[in-house]
């Protein structure tokens, strides 16, 4: 008897980390997804050169520092984007820790 619980018990938790992995391995693609989402548009240069190469975002587009600094002033007055007061790298991040929780949380 208590065999066959020890292995119920493991296939059980092998299934859930299986489960757990996969959801995980998807997570760049959610990651990259809410990212470009979140990307301000004028005439779509930005969100259409953000790629995800691997595991790694890249926003390659001369001005993305500025957009993903949020809105600021500067000493030449307001930078940044409305559409993004906060850019796009902090609320991503925001996103991925609420995803993992998510995820561990089996959902």
């Amino acid at each position: 008897m208590s065999i066959n619980l020890n292995i119920d018990v493991k296939t059980n938790i092998s299934t859930r980390f299986k489960n757990i992995q996969r959801k995980l391995d998807n997570l760049p693609q959610e990651a990259f997804k809410f990212f470009r989402d979140i990307t301000p548009v004028a005439r779509g240069n930005a969100r259409r050169n953000t790629k995800l190469n691997n595991k790694t975002i890249q926003a390659d587009y001369p001005y993305a520092g500025v957009l993903d600094k949020g809105r600021h002033m500067t000493p030449r007055g307001m930078r940044g984007s409305e559409q993004a007061p906060q850019g796009m790298t902090k609320p991503t991040v925001n996103f991925i820790k609420q995803r993992v929780i998510q995820i561990i949380k089996g959902r």
